[in-house]
């Protein structure tokens, strides 16, 4: 089976996007063979693969699978990107909403090429210890120190995402801080299973636990993210300190190349 595919990558975080409309065939990838493609060594590599199709009540359909091959909830990077690659394939226009795993998301794609993407409404924000745990279309454990530089991401997010607590359904581990004016965030990710250049949904979840803990940042309706792979911002109404509307992730998703590969 031959696949014709399209690599994007927003702040560093990459994914491999494949037009199911045009070729209706990789519908039937198995886990194996998606988790062989983000493989960066013996394959395309990725954090992610998504395939776009159609949709009865939206402009576009995203399934999105994680690097194990698996398919998985919400990434907001990914939505970012396969929004870009879908105004590009001439699918939607600037304005745009297409349906995932966890609903509805409206996209705005502006004159900069900056993608905007509404995130599910944040509700149900609970603590573990001194950290957050929340649900911005994936499940996130956020914690905030002076100085993120001294964290061992991957170990620290091992340690929580394999926890007791936590191993069943798995969870993400951020790590913030902030430092003048703007959130730093290390993400380990869940079915990756290591540190990405950045995590949309992470950065989201980070935002919003940040308004929460930090007074600097009790009254913004925007935050200012710093992660390894580039600059976000996220955008929100603090309805109450259990309830976030108006989610918006903001951020440049760029096309890498485009290939042809055969399985």
């Amino acid at each position: 089976m031959k696949i014709k595919f399209d690599k994007y990558q927003g702040t560093g975080n990459d994914f491999i996007i494949v037009n199911g409309i045009a070729q209706p065939q990789v519908l039937k990838l198995t886990s194996d063979e998606v988790k062989g493609l983000c493989d960066r060594h013996y394959g395309i590599g990725a954090d992610g693969l998504m395939i776009l199709t159609e949709d009865l009540n939206s402009d576009f359909l995203m399934t999105y699978y994680n690097a194990d091959g698996h398919e998985s909830t919400m990434c907001g990077n990914g939505g970012r990107c396969l929004s870009a690659f879908a105004y590009e394939q001439g699918v939607c226009q600037t304005e745009a909403e297409f349906n995932a795993v966890d609903g509805l998301h409206k996209v705005r794609i502006t004159e900069d090429h900056i993608i905007e993407l509404q995130m599910k409404d944040v509700s149900q924000i609970s603590r573990d210890d001194d950290a957050f745990i929340l649900d911005t279309g994936s499940p996130h454990y956020v914690t905030f120190v002076d100085d993120y530089h001294e964290i061992d991401i991957v170990a620290f997010g091992k340690s929580i995402r394999y926890s007791n607590q936590y191993s069943l359904e798995g969870i993400n581990v951020n790590v913030a801080s902030l430092i003048n004016d703007r959130l730093h965030v290390k993400t380990y990710e869940r079915g990756v299973e290591d540190e990405t250049y950045s995590c949309g949904t992470g950065v989201t979840a980070s935002a919003i636990a940040a308004s929460l803990y930090y007074p600097a940042l009790a009254g913004e309706s925007e935050v200012k993210i710093i992660s390894k792979g580039g600059d976000l911002k996220v955008r929100f109404r603090k309805e109450s300190d259990d309830l976030f509307t108006q989610v918006w992730l903001c951020g440049p998703a760029t096309k890498v190349y485009s290939g042809m590969i055969t399985l």
